[in-house]
């Protein structure tokens, strides 16, 4: 993941299920830059989920996706 933005990929994967940019402030739901070192020591099993307002983020080595709640 070293070759791209992993807070760029999470905001553009946020923004496109629609929550605007003033409707949160990711710095305080998670530390990027720590999130972006794990993932990128990992093997390709780890997975990364957390909440974001009401949308679920998994981050893994290869991908960031918004999870639709239950």
């Amino acid at each position: 993941m070293s070759d791209r933005h992993l807070l760029v990929e999470i905001v553009d994967a946020l923004e496109a299920k629609g929550l605007g940019r003033d409707e949160y402030q990711l710095q305080r739901v998670i530390d990027v830059d720590a999130l972006e070192q794990l993932v990128d020591s990992a093997n390709d099993d780890l997975e990364v989920r957390f909440s974001v307002g009401e949308f679920r983020v998994l981050v893994t080595q290869s991908d960031v996706r918004i999870l639709t709640n239950p």
